[in-house]
């Protein structure tokens, strides 16, 4: 197992030691959606959702969960981020209602951020469903992915 720097002498699972990586600014854009009814669509654009402003709670949500990956990522180090930026859009059609979500995670480590944009993606779809289960339990969280990341050993990526 010598090739795989994630794994100990005894084929256990480590976290790998990134003490010798060279820090560079580091960022990833990770996307997910969420698909809504209209109500919860005309509730959240309006500003009228009982639970409240839907997308400002996402946002402080996604933030404190690209915060907090290390703590739900078993094998993730604890980053010091230099931000994370939400962005919000709708994909609206006669029938469709879908959500966008866009997070962007910035840091200056000897590790990447893939893995906080990713959280920070999930926990705020999952926080727009909180939100708006109350009238719908129905929707639907899209697919979850990362777009783009700089920075690192192994360059940059984009989808």
């Amino acid at each position: 197992m010598g090739s795989f720097t994630h794994f100990n002498d005894q084929g256990r699972a480590k976290m790998v030691d990134i003490s010798d990586k060279q820090e560079t600014v580091r960022t990833a854009v990770a996307k997910s959606s969420v698909q809504v009814t209209k109500d919860i669509y005309e509730g959240i654009t309006a500003g009228t959702m009982k639970k409240g402003d839907v997308l400002s709670v996402a946002q402080v949500a996604g933030v404190m969960a690209a915060k907090n990956t290390s703590q739900w990522i078993p094998m993730c180090h604890p980053l010091s981020l230099s931000g994370v930026d939400i962005h919000f859009d709708w994909e609206v059609s006669e029938e469709t209602y879908i959500l966008l979500i866009e997070v962007g995670v910035k840091t200056k480590g000897s590790t990447g951020v893939e893995m906080e944009a990713l959280t920070a993606a999930s926990a705020t779809a999952l926080t727009v469903y909180d939100m708006c289960k109350a009238i719908d339990k129905g929707m639907v969280i899209g697919e979850t992915f990362l777009q783009e990341k700089t920075g690192g050993k192994s360059g940059d990526y984009k989808r």
